[in-house]
């Protein structure tokens, strides 16, 4: 289903329209990658492909919301959202859990009018809804709907990111806390040329084929520990393998080998965007830590061959690591996004308590935990 209306604006006429049609919203990869381009905010989790991919894995039928707006037939606005019911009925975006950073694209042109017709149109497509965006890079497109919301709102504090200036190898060892931890680092980088490890860059007709040999590195490292479960899904799986090789092909990832011989011993999967570059995910075989690589460095050092040239983040994405620690980041929070209608307070109210409910619970884990190291 797609409804359209038209905003009350000067020319050009900027156009709102509700897509609710799975069909549509794979039709729009043109469109949305023009405006992906124009949108210096954009992270890769809000190229279409991703998305796209996402939903197709992850969304459930019926659900899907997708507010555009065009001025004179030109996409300048996209929220993709999908509508939930638990724990509160909401429209949150498209992304879920396994994309690290969640937005709306604004065309960076836009006076305010295009973003003022988008924040309209969530207005009435929330309806006894919330809106709840998650996982909000500061700077995020989204800010600017947050601003022209008219209803109650409220920002919070949401997962921590770590982030490096998107520079060479040789400047971040520069930055790291000593003389000796920087001879450490570069003792690394020699290591790994001693072994003869080298990487190569796949194309977009191998990246299926690297993806897989990725998953199962990725498998076998973590064998016997503690792992992020969805990764070893046959739906995240198949979320890769579909967005993977178009992101490779319009320069949005990076899939990298490194090979000692002919043997792949690991796999890097790299997302790009205008402004910044994120490891996403890599599978390692055990074996390189017992040959004394430091496959952290490795990694690294083949994530800023993709920094620079007006991308200037190398982004460590979500979590506190002690291996990210380590290079000294900066510490950059996302934010929580909610916004409600006069009639729906309640709800906002309510997400808020469940907010404090869970903070005052990692307090008191924190301060338990602190007792029982004592």
């Amino acid at each position: 289903m797609t409804a359209t209306f038209t905003a009350r604006t000067a020319c050009p006429v900027l156009t709102a329209e509700f897509v609710t049609d799975e069909a549509a919203f794979a039709a729009l990869a043109p469109d949305w990658g023009r405006l992906f381009g124009k949108c210096s905010a954009a992270t890769p989790f809000q190229s279409h492909a991703w998305l796209h991919s996402w939903w197709l894995s992850y969304g459930r039928p019926g659900h899907l919301r997708l507010l555009l707006v065009r001025a004179g037939g030109e996409l300048v606005a996209v929220a993709p959202l999908m509508l939930v019911s638990r724990p509160l009925p909401a429209l949150v975006p498209l992304g879920g859990p396994i994309s690290d950073y969640t937005d709306v694209l604004l065309d960076d042109t836009d006076d305010g009018r295009a973003a003022g017709t988008l924040t309209d149109a969530l207005a009435d497509a929330a309806c006894t809804a919330l809106v709840d965006f998650r996982e909000v890079r500061p700077g995020g497109a989204v800010e600017r709907v947050y601003d022209h919301w008219c209803g109650p709102r409220h920002r919070v504090r949401d997962s921590l990111c770590l982030e490096l200036p998107g520079v060479p190898m040789d400047e971040l060892i520069a930055r790291l806390s000593s003389g000796k931890t920087s001879q450490r680092a570069r003792a690394k980088l020699r290591r790994l040329t001693a072994l003869g490890v080298r990487r190569r860059t796949v194309g977009p007709e191998e990246a299926a084929a690297a993806l897989g040999r990725l998953l199962e590195l990725h498998r076998l490292q973590w064998q016997g520990r503690k792992v992020t479960s969805e990764h070893l899904r046959p739906r995240f799986r198949e979320h890769l393998m579909r967005a993977v090789p178009p992101m490779v092909r319009s320069g949005n990832a990076v899939v990298t080998e490194f090979l000692i011989g002919d043997e792949v011993l690991a796999v890097d999967l790299t997302l790009l965007s205008d402004s910044l570059a994120g490891g996403y995910l890599y599978g390692a075989h055990p074996g390189l830590r017992d040959r004394k690589a430091d496959v952290a460095v490795m990694l690294l050092d083949a994530c800023t061959e993709h920094t620079g040239g007006g991308r200037g983040v190398l982004s460590l994405l979500r979590g506190d690591e002690s291996y990210k620690l380590h290079w000294r980041p900066e510490r950059v929070v996302n934010q929580r996004l909610l916004m409600a209608r006069r009639r729906t307070a309640p709800l906002l109210a309510a997400a808020l308590s469940g907010v404090a409910a869970r903070q005052c619970g990692r307090e008191v884990r924190h301060r338990w935990r602190e007792r029982g190291q004592g």
